[in-house]
């Protein structure tokens, strides 16, 4: 309902119902991207989320169409903030130092936000999300090195990044190599064609 210009005193109400409604629905959010790090693809359900944000069940399926629906907007998030982290290292650190900003990383959330990557193969709607994660990696890599995004040296350099990282993550390769291998394949891009 909107409230009519001659009755405002609806119009506070009516605020405060939507400010709570987005705070009820942050709080969802919240917890789905904490349960997804903590547990994975599979702690993330209706019932653990609605606990987690100290909602009633009810709230997710109000808020959230589906579980789906739920997984995708946590996978966003988390890309979003991943990205947002990526983009601020670099600005501060450079682009070899990004295997420290690997080991100084959440190894739980990058564990979630990899699992659902993997997952987006089988998920058109999260591979749409995936994509927006990789070709973001790829952005910034073009940026710190001025060349464009679609020279193919940074498309290799960023799958070269992304692997290691991912070695990283799941099997707790050391850094020290995989400076060395950014390095190299950094070096490798630079080189004039």
């Amino acid at each position: 309902m909107n409230p009519q210009p001659d009755h405002p005193g609806l119009a506070p109400r009516h605020t405060a119902t939507q400010a709570r409604g987005r705070r009820r629905r942050a709080a969802l959010l919240a917890a789905a991207v904490d349960l997804l790090t903590e547990g994975g693809f599979a702690a993330v359900t209706h019932r653990a989320v609605a606990q987690r944000a100290h909602l009633p069940l009810a709230a997710t399926t109000y808020y959230f169409a589906s579980r789906d629906q739920l997984l995708a907007e946590a996978f966003a998030q988390l890309v979003e903030t991943e990205l947002a982290t990526t983009r601020a290292w670099i600005a501060d650190h450079g682009l070899l130092d990004l295997p420290a900003q690997v080991a100084a990383a959440d190894r739980t959330r990058q564990l979630g936000l990899w699992e659902l990557y993997v997952h987006a193969g089988r998920d058109p709607v999260l591979q749409q999300i995936a994509r927006r994660w990789t070709d973001g990696c790829t952005h910034l890599i073009a940026d710190a090195l001025h060349l464009s995004d679609t020279d193919p040296r940074v498309r290799l350099l960023s799958t070269t990044l992304s692997t290691v990282w991912l070695e990283h993550v799941v099997e707790q390769r050391p850094l020290d190599e995989a400076r060395t291998l950014l390095t190299l394949a950094i070096e490798n891009t630079l080189r004039p064609p």
